[in-house]
């Protein structure tokens, strides 16, 4: 079976030679690229167009061997060194070279230098790479990152520093939710972003990295997120797109609610109250827009574009896996940060957890909503995850399903009595997790508006107005004075 693969068609990292071609250069790109990327093997004495084992002639096979490994030896730069054997297909024998994945990158065929003599592996073909790919090269291989790198002529005062240590407080406090946990939350300072790499001290003074013109969006052609929904399963047709700019962590936050806005809720019985569910868990959504966020390539200047399809959630990040990075590995929660200082950014803010959580932690959620299995995908230049959806839009809990019927009943239908609501559901009705956590902040801010609990809490405006017209209605809160500028009165504990 193994063997039948091996030779069942040219790949990411498997390629074909009928002979040794006179010119080694022939083969030498696909060395190359072979070490930039995830490694590969090339067979010689196989037809890449017909795919028939044509075998070597095994006269001097073994100086043909030889040869194989002093022209790449003396070719590549740095120095590869292949291994090199023989296998037996067929009753035919074929010269197998193996080219592990570099460690050195970017490697190059010296005569060529390294801006013409670097190529990568792409969907089966090797290809010469580009610019911003070879920076990335370089970047890698001198175990550098492009965002703990001062952003050339961009100057930086205490007050800009000030500022945006403030703004990450905020957001840190913003997205706790737990008094005892924001009591935990430390300031930032500038020495805690010199630590980070968002600042870097150089010949006495202090200058921005990419990672802090980004966290400001003062970067120059500062990234965007790009957010559509199309009609069907393809992308013939939008039914909407959004394109969000600013501060990274902000349009992350902004992506994120658009899908929210976008999908469905549906409801569920749990105990003796009713209770919101999306159709999608809404902490992986926000994970895996927030990983493309921290771990996409900036040196690349495409988008991060999220998609809404009807059978899916597709995300996609410029910028291929790095080195030693696979899907197998991250599904078991290995992780290697492209950048290291927005990802510590962003799980000071609460916006990532501890890194390589995220993708089994979707995976677990998936299952847990009865949804498919999410799909990770590797092209070779961008990473997408797919979260499906399920076509009949029904939401799977560990509750008791409503049905049509059981959403337009009232609360008498739904406890099974035939007086109306007294003081007890009342307050069991207020224990739902969604309309405790509003009571909860509506106890510790008096004067916050909807649209703030709605941004606390990462619900649309309307879901959060569901509950607090439902808890006005059974008289647990009332609002005196303008919508804007007016005070919650709670009555839950009466």
């Amino acid at each position: 079976m193994k063997e039948n693969m091996l030779f069942s068609g040219e790949s990411k990292n498997i390629e074909y030679k009928v002979t040794v071609p006179d010119k080694s250069e022939k083969y030498m790109k696909t060395v190359v690229a072979f070490a930039n990327g995830k490694g590969g093997k090339i067979f010689f004495g196989v037809d890449d167009k017909t795919l028939e084992i044509v075998g070597m002639n095994t006269e001097n096979i073994y100086k043909t061997m030889d040869a194989i490994t002093n022209a790449i030896s003396d070719a590549c730069e740095p120095a590869i060194r292949p291994d090199v054997t023989l296998q037996t297909v067929k009753d035919k024998t074929v010269i197998v070279v193996e080219i592990l994945p570099g460690a050195q990158r970017p490697y190059y065929i010296k005569s060529q230098g390294m801006i013409d003599g670097t190529y990568v592996r792409a969907s089966g073909t090797t290809r010469h790479v580009e610019g911003y790919m070879l920076k990335e090269l370089i970047l890698e291989g001198q175990n550098r990152h492009f965002d703990s790198e001062i952003c050339q002529n961009m100057t930086v005062s205490d007050s800009d520093i000030n500022e945006l240590c403030k703004s990450m407080k905020e957001t840190a406090l913003a997205n706790t939710w737990q008094d005892s946990e924001k009591a935990k939350i430390k300031e930032v300072t500038k020495n805690t972003l010199i630590s980070w790499g968002v600042l870097k001290e150089s010949e006495g003074g202090i200058y921005p990295t990419n990672a802090y013109a980004l966290l400001t969006g003062r970067m120059p052609q500062q990234p965007t997120i790009q957010c559509g929904v199309f009609k069907g399963t393809n992308r013939a047709y939008f039914v909407d797109r959004r394109e969000f700019e600013g501060p990274i962590q902000e349009q992350m936050e902004a992506a994120y609610r658009y899908v929210l806005e976008k999908i469905n809720m549906g409801m569920t019985i749990k105990g003796m109250y009713r209770q919101d569910v999306y159709e999608l868990p809404t902490d992986s959504i926000r994970e895996i827009i927030a990983n493309a966020v921290a771990h996409r390539s900036y040196l690349e200047q495409g988008s991060i574009q999220v998609a809404l399809f009807d059978d899916r959630l597709e995300v996609t990040s410029p910028g291929m896996l790095l080195n030693n990075v696979t899907i197998s590995k991250m599904m078991v929660g290995y992780s290697k940060p492209r950048n290291p200082a927005i990802a510590r950014a962003f799980a000071y803010m609460k916006i990532i957890e501890k890194w390589g959580t995220g993708i089994p932690r979707l995976f677990e959620a998936c299952a847990e909503y009865g949804l498919p299995e999410p799909e990770l995908i590797d092209f070779d230049g961008d990473f997408r995850v797919n979260m499906y959806r399920k076509r009949d839009t029904d939401i799977k809990t560990n509750t008791k399903k409503v049905t049509n019927t059981n959403i337009k009943t009232n609360t008498e239908k739904v406890t099974n009595t035939n007086t109306k609501t007294n003081t007890n559901i009342k307050k069991q009705k207020a224990n739902a997790e969604t309309a405790t956590r509003i009571l909860e902040i509506m106890r510790e801010q008096p004067t916050i508006t909807v649209k703030k609990i709605a941004d606390q809490m990462r619900l649309s405006v309307a879901g959060v107005r569901y509950h607090i017209n439902k808890m006005k209605k059974d008289g647990l809160v009332e609002h005196v004075g303008p919508s804007k500028k007016g005070t919650w009165l709670l009555h839950d504990e009466s």
